[in-house]
This record gives structure tokens, C-alpha cells and sequence, in this order.
């Protein structure tokens, strides 16, 4: 162990003295197994992705032991796709990066121990990345021209936060939900409405179909001048298809999830929008699976456009998991010489670094 400290450590420092690096990204926090190679932060050389929908649909949600199982199944035969893909072998990969968490700690356990072992056998520099600061990254992929400082909206099914991004790797939370995130709440309402499994995207084109006036919602409003709220937002629309079902009355089914996804998205939109003038960040960037939500993305847009606010949207690939984010976000980390040794271990619950 000692033999591969020294070989790693040397090679880290040499490529932060280069400035350049092509790092093999595994992310495997949930129900995607993903890899790819990313070169110097901004150029994803390859992207392969294995989703698990169609394993976990049965259940309503993701089964973490299924999970875990498929990402074992999974990885190996990607790490080949994804260096065939981007026209490379294992000895031309300069680092080896991984979401060390938050996520599952199965999933995230399988994708650490085979970016361990790789990076063992070859000798290179392991780079641990939390999956937030990915998120964030994936616009480093999707705008080459991107530059901190920048506001950004991470919405996801675990995380809904606005963060300043003062530079790579340095963040202030401004704001974050005090409960529910914005993907746990669409996929809980379109497990109310019968959608299916995943609810957030059955949710949005089924929204398209109906009037976004049909049924008052409430717009949250917490405490935290960029805080969020869903918990109440997503009981008052179960009550009310309670409500409609009890009566016999049918359920409206479009109208009520375009009511819903409305006020959801005026939430994010107006605290967004209010913490970018606050703080005079002329750039706004979204990030995480709700980032792919059509009525966000059309809103955010024509909002930002009208103060002034230059909006970024990375392509749907890239605003749910994936591994070119990861390789963005290890870059960065890798050229301030931030690398991990072998007793690197998974963590559910990892904070997110560089918040200050």
C-alpha cells in the first residue's frame, strides 16, 4: 500500500503541474450504473450509462439490494464501453474518479471498491467526488466557457439546494428544502395519481396535457429566504385526490399534475431568481434530475432572460446521473492536488466540501 501512496501521490503532482489530465469516472449512487472519460474538466471523450427502471418499476421505487446487485453486474462490461468509446486503453487513463457518496451506501460501496481496486492496479491517482459538486459540474461539460463565480440550482430526487459557486471546489449554501426535495415530491405526487415509476418524468409530459389553473395549490413559504418547501405542497395535492376519489368524483388527472408542477416550479424559479439579483450573479446554472423538467427549463429561461440573468441548462443526459459529471468535478479536485488513498470508503451521508 505504501508502494502505491508514493506512485499516486507522484503522479497527482505531476499532472496538477501540467494542468491536464483524462480521469476514468465511475458514478454509481443509485440506480445508474455509469462511467466515462472526461478530459480536463470539460470534454466528456466517452459517456455510457446502465439504467435499472425497468428492474425497480414492480416496486414503485428503487430496491437498494437489486440496485447493489446490478451495479456489480454492470460495471466492468462499461468500463470497457466507455474506454472503447472514447478510443483509449486503461494505460492511457491518467486518474480514476468516484462518487464516494451521498447515495446508497450499497451502490456507492460497489463503484468505490472497483475505482480502488483500478486505481491499486494501475497506479494512478484515486479521486473521491460528492455527487452534488458532480451536478454542478455537469455544466463545465455542457458550457466549455463556464467560470465560477455562478449561482447554481441543484433540484433532484434527494437534493434541492441554491448554491454560489465562489470557484472550483468553494461553495455557499444560500438555500436549501427544510423537507421533501422537488424530484422526491413529483415522484410521491405521481405515485398519488397512479403514474408509475419514474414519477417525475411521467409527471411533467402528463402535466403538458392540462391547466396548471385547475387546482389551488399553495406556494411554501419558509422561513429561509432561499429555503424550499414540498412536504405541504405534495400533501395538499394527495388530499385532494382523497378528496375527489372518496366523492366518487374522477380524478383530473393532467389538471391536477400541471397545478402541481406549476407550483413547484414557481418555488424554485422565485428563489432562484431572487438569490441571483441578491448576490448580483449575472450567471444562473441548473443542475440535477428536476433540471430536466420542460416547465422549468422554459420558465428559468424566460424569467432569468428578463432580469438580466444569463440561464445555462445542461442537455437531460447530463442532468441525470452520470458519469462525465463526476469526471468534471475530479478535474478540479485532482489539480488542488485533493486525491484519496486506499482506505477510501463510501459514505451515505457525505457533506458537501468546500462550503465556507
Amino acid at each position: 500500500m505504501q508502494h502505491y501512496d508514493g506512485l499516486a501521490r507522484a503522479a497527482a503532482a505531476c499532472l496538477a503541474e501540467k494542468g491536464h489530465a483524462t480521469i476514468l469516472a465511475i458514478e454509481s449512487s443509485c440506480d445508474e450504473t455509469a462511467v466515462a472519460v472526461v478530459r480536463d474538466g470539460r470534454q466528456a471523450l466517452s459517456s455510457v450509462l446502465h439504467t435499472q427502471v425497468a428492474l425497480h418499476a414492480p416496486y414503485g421505487g428503487v430496491v437498494p439490494e437489486i440496485a447493489s446487485r446490478k451495479h456489480v453486474e454492470s460495471i466492468d462490461p462499461l468500463v470497457a464501453q466507455a474506454l472503447a468509446d472514447a478510443g483509449l486503453s486503461l494505460g492511457q487513463v491518467d486518474a480514476v474518479a468516484v462518487t464516494q457518496g451521498p447515495g446508497l451506501v450499497g451502490a456507492l460501496l460497489v463503484g468505490v471498491s472497483y475505482a480502488k481496486a483500478l486505481a491499486f492496479q494501475l497506479g494512478l491517482p484515486l479521486v473521491p467526488v460528492h455527487h452534488i459538486e458532480g451536478h454542478v459540474s455537469a455544466n463545465y461539460i455542457a458550457h466549455p466557457d463556464l467560470a465560477p463565480p455562478f449561482l447554481c440550482l441543484v433540484a433532484s430526487g434527494g437534493h434541492s439546494h441554491l448554491l454560489l459557486v465562489r470557484d472550483y471546489g468553494a461553495y455557499q449554501l444560500l438555500g436549501q428544502t427544510q423537507d421533501d426535495a422537488a424530484g422526491e415530491a413529483f415522484d410521491k405526487s405521481a405515485r398519488a395519481l397512479g403514474l408509475g415509476y419514474p414519477g417525475g418524468p411521467l409527471l411533467d409530459a402528463l402535466a403538458e396535457q392540462g391547466d396548471p389553473r385547475a387546482l389551488p395549490l399553495p406556494r411554501p413559504n419558509p422561513a429561509g429566504k432561499y429555503d424550499y418547501s414540498f412536504s405541504g405542497l405534495k400533501t395538499a395535492l394527495v388530499n385532494s385526490v382523497h378528496r375527489l376519489q372518496q366523492s366518487g368524483r374522477p380524478v383530473p388527472a393532467a389538471d391536477i399534475a400541471a397545478s402541481f408542477r406549476q407550483a413547484v416550479v414557481d418555488t424554485l424559479v422565485d428563489r432562484a431568481l431572487r438569490a441571483a439579483q441578491d448576490t448580483r450573479t449575472h450567471t444562473l446554472a441548473l443542475a440535477g434530475g428536476v433540471a430536466a423538467n420542460s416547465l422549468l427549463r422554459r420558465q428559468m429561461t424566460e424569467q432569468a432572460e428578463a432580469c438580466g440573468i444569463r440561464c445555462l441548462l445542461p442537455p437531460p443526459a447530463l442532468c441525470t446521473d452520470n458519469a462525465a459529471m463526476i469526471g468534471s468535478a475530479a478535474f478540479y479536485r485532482l489539480m488542488a492536488g485533493q486525491t484519496a488513498d486506499l482506505s477510501l470508503n463510501a459514505d451515505p451521508s457525505l457533506p458537501l466540501p468546500g462550503l465556507g
